[in-house]
């Protein structure tokens, strides 16, 4: 079979896939911010223990940025996790592209507040729920994936105003803003903003050996047994993929369905580099995989 249509009968063939590759329940290499799939690399749990600090400490401002495919949204999927709901009142703005005249009223939406009417009756309310859920001992989280796709930087100044909100002693909003190394770029222009950033952080891609133990556990949160993946395959993983976390799981994908597709039952390094060179046009070039 070629390899183009072992990638078209994915969907149809996972049950067998899940046969062959012994106890595989899930596809542990989807392209999806599932939280079950969050491993916890150095690099991922550092960015975690801040955003989770920042929170926590009701610091006001929190930025997480790196580069793309490096995993962010699923980490910010897995902070959100940790966050009991009795505890915090939390709005994902998980689309930053919206409108303008609507991007505030996202925000109340996913808090629960009415975003209709206008501007200030949309703060009035805000002011209202703010304090209630002070009172209540619930702390008010907004996070913005993608945070650098925000269109006007005067979006920025709309989210510094919802840091006005505080009394003496405390923020009473948390804003935790997610996106790509520009998203700091952009802040630094607003004096205003990014003065209130009380915590920031970068996350880097995976090295060698965080990319066999990122493979490892996805795989085993799939229910699979260890070994499908060769110890050679997995070095050749990482270098065509520079320990990108989006481009290891799209290469790993692609890997075990053609690996169904023949039907070995371990995934060795000449098929990784046959996967690589005829589906994802992914030359080696010093540890830097590009998707086409």
């Amino acid at each position: 079979m070629r390899l183009a249509d072992a990638v078209h009968s994915h969907d149809e063939t996972l049950n067998s896939v899940c046969e062959l590759y012994r106890g595989v329940r899930l596809r542990p290499f989807a392209n999806v911010p599932d939280p079950k799939f969050y491993v916890p690399s150095v690099k991922h749990e550092a960015a975690m223990e801040r955003m989770l600090y920042g929170i926590h400490a009701r610091k006001g401002i929190v930025m997480q940025t790196g580069k793309i495919g490096s995993g962010k949204t699923l980490l910010s999927r897995a902070v959100i996790l940790k966050l009991p709901r009795s505890r915090y009142e939390i709005g994902l703005v998980s689309n930053p592209t919206i409108p303008g005249n609507e991007f505030l009223g996202e925000i109340f939406f996913q808090l629960g507040v009415d975003p209709h009417g206008t501007r200030v009756e949309q703060l009035r309310r805000l002011n209202d729920q703010l304090p209630a859920n002070y009172h209540r001992n619930v702390d008010t989280v907004v996070v913005v994936d993608e945070a650098h796709a925000i269109e006007y930087d005067r979006l920025f100044e709309e989210l510094r105003l919802l840091s006005n909100f505080q009394p003496n002693d405390r923020f009473l909003i948390t804003l935790v803003l997610v996106g790509q190394p520009e998203l700091r770029e952009r802040i630094a222009r607003i004096p205003q903003l990014a003065q209130r950033v009380a915590i920031q952080h970068y996350i880097d891609y995976l090295d060698r050996a965080e990319t066999k133990a990122y493979i490892l556990a996805r795989l085993a949160a799939a229910g699979s047994e260890l070994g499908i993946f060769s110890p050679r395959a997995i070095s050749s993983i990482y270098h065509r993929t520079g320990g990108v976390c989006r481009l290891i799981n799209s290469l790993c994908d692609l890997c075990l369905y053609f690996g169904h597709a023949s039907g070995v039952r371990q995934i060795r390094r000449a098929l990784v580099e046959k996967v690589g060179n005829e589906l994802l046009h992914q030359p080696e070039n010093n540890g830097v995989g590009v998707l086409s």
